[in-house]
């Protein structure tokens, strides 16, 4: 089971909803006040909290991860099942923003590292157009079923960003998960900090601000 996700209401009538999934080992508490630092005041922020299993890659030791991270090989076999999983689980979370009322193209879906990638494959599988996908530091998983995956709009804005002295996901997958997408999506925007490791910063953040602001406009 899930836990409960982080919710930070809007400050206004709320007319649109931020969902940003955490990376491998974080919760939703790591990102919550972040984002809602960036959003506007009609913005719901979502920061959910993936379920504590055990990561091959970190031998075997439990954490908190949206699906099994078995090896940080481009190539290698993934956690399928996990995936799917993980999308179902944010598939539900957009559900019941639209079920309160927000529209799909007021739904924004970010993430990063490990919940930027869900957050790109749970963007692009999901049937319904939404405001854009904001993925930072992270890679496409199940890319080998793409683009036949793809349930969304080419037209999608798309906003991924990357530090290119990342230790953890390589700058190059980045890269490459950025020129891969941009063969099947229209709006496909790659941004590059210089220096920058596996984290956030300032630039970055105000890059994000900019995104919310074109995504979820007042």
């Amino acid at each position: 089971m899930e836990p409960n996700p982080v919710i930070i209401a809007a400050t206004a009538k709320q007319t649109a909803s931020l969902i940003f999934l955490h990376g491998l080992g974080d919760t939703g508490h790591g990102w919550a006040n972040t984002i809602a630092a960036i959003r506007g005041p009609h913005v719901k922020v979502i920061c959910p909290t993936a379920a504590t299993m055990p990561v091959t890659l970190n031998a075997g030791f439990r954490m908190p991860s949206w699906f099994d991270l078995r090896t940080l090989d481009a190539t290698a076999p993934e956690d399928e099942e996990g995936i799917l999983r993980a999308t179902e689980h944010v598939h539900r979370l957009i559900a019941n923003e639209i079920k309160a009322g927000i529209l799909p193209n007021r739904i924004l879906l970010g993430g990063f590292s490990q919940g930027g990638a869900l957050a790109l494959h749970a963007g692009l599988t999901y049937p319904e157009p939404l405001a854009g996908i904001m993925s930072l530091s992270c890679w496409l998983p199940r890319h080998a079923h793409f683009p036949d995956a793809v349930k969304t709009s080419k037209e999608l804005l798309i906003f991924q960003a990357h530090g290119d002295c990342d230790p953890v996901v390589p700058f190059k997958w980045g890269q490459m998960t950025a020129s891969f997408l941009k063969t099947f999506m229209k709006n496909v925007e790659f941004t590059t900090y210089q220096g920058l490791t596996h984290s956030s910063s300032d630039a970055e953040l105000k890059d994000m601000r900019a995104f919310i602001e074109k995504t979820l406009a007042a």
